[in-house]
């Protein structure tokens, strides 16, 4: 942890439950950390400045503002992100659209504004994805198109500037956080699909991933989630087998009956099993 004392950090969605923790972690460590939320204040001791990210003009300003403050800029941390349920075979709607705003272009935009200062640093930038970039779910397609994009575009983004900036994404899973109340508001709660992991076993990760000697370029948060990551990456047909027998399980038990949204699935789920 040596390795980040005095290194100029940057944190976005600071006041959420990884941001928090977080931005606790990289202050006690030494580094000099700067949050960016929605709402200004203070998290964890560390100063909070006020920017909707989904907002394209108000970024490049903020971002300015923070590197003015911290005299340059060794890391960013995009962590801001939202959920909620969105089936796949509905239209999308503006539940879908805020969480391609939030999870995907306002890291692009937040990303994009830092980049001249994080390549004059030969710092590195670090994505905050989810094990449902490459194990995705049925009624969460907005997250999981999200955060799989995002996956896609830190990959470009290597491809861009990996000379000079590292850039990492790390996977966490289920984590205990407001970001799953609308969807169990919903009757779409993703417990006994996803397993729970602590949020300390997540910040830990991203830690790794900022200190590495080399920047690493895909970061599992458990054990578990690493042997997921591959299996959906190297045998995805039997991961999808293993999702299906999942959420068959609970339709069977009669788990998601009170979920409108998903209706349609476990009709068809019923109609096919007879």
């Amino acid at each position: 942890m040596s390795a980040l004392a005095g290194r100029r950090a940057v944190v976005t969605g600071a006041h959420g439950t990884f941001g928090r923790q977080l931005c606790a972690a990289l202050h006690a460590a030494g580094a000099r950390v700067v949050g960016v939320d929605r709402y200004p204040g203070v998290a964890a001791g560390v100063p909070v400045l006020g920017c909707d990210l989904t907002d394209p003009a108000a970024v490049p300003p903020a971002v300015r503002a923070v590197v003015d403050r911290l005299g340059g800029l060794d890391l960013l941390v995009n962590n801001a992100g939202v959920g909620g349920p969105a089936p796949a075979e509905l239209p999308p709607d503006e539940t879908v659209r805020q969480q391609l705003e939030v999870n995907l272009l306002a890291a692009w935009r937040t990303t994009a504004a830092a980049l001249p200062d994080l390549v004059a640093a030969r710092g590195r930038v670090i994505f905050v994805a989810s094990r449902m970039a490459v194990l995705p779910l049925p009624l969460a397609a907005a997250y999981g198109v999200s955060k799989r994009a995002l996956v896609a575009y830190a990959d470009a983004l290597r491809h861009e500037v990996g000379t000079h900036v590292g850039v990492s994404v790390v996977y966490p899973s289920m984590v205990a956080s407001p970001i799953h109340d609308s969807t169990a508001e919903a009757g779409l709660s993703l417990g006994g699909v996803s397993r729970m992991e602590p949020v300390e076993g997540v910040v830990a990760a991203i830690l790794r991933a900022a200190t590495a000697r080399r920047a690493p370029r895909d970061v599992a948060t458990t054990t578990r989630g690493r042997l997921e990551m591959a299996l959906a990456r190297h045998a995805p047909a039997l991961a999808d087998r293993m999702v299906r027998r999942t959420v068959a399980r609970r339709i069977a038990a009669g788990d998601l009956d009170a979920a409108p949204l998903a209706a349609g699935m476990v009709r068809r789920h019923r109609d096919a099993t007879g």
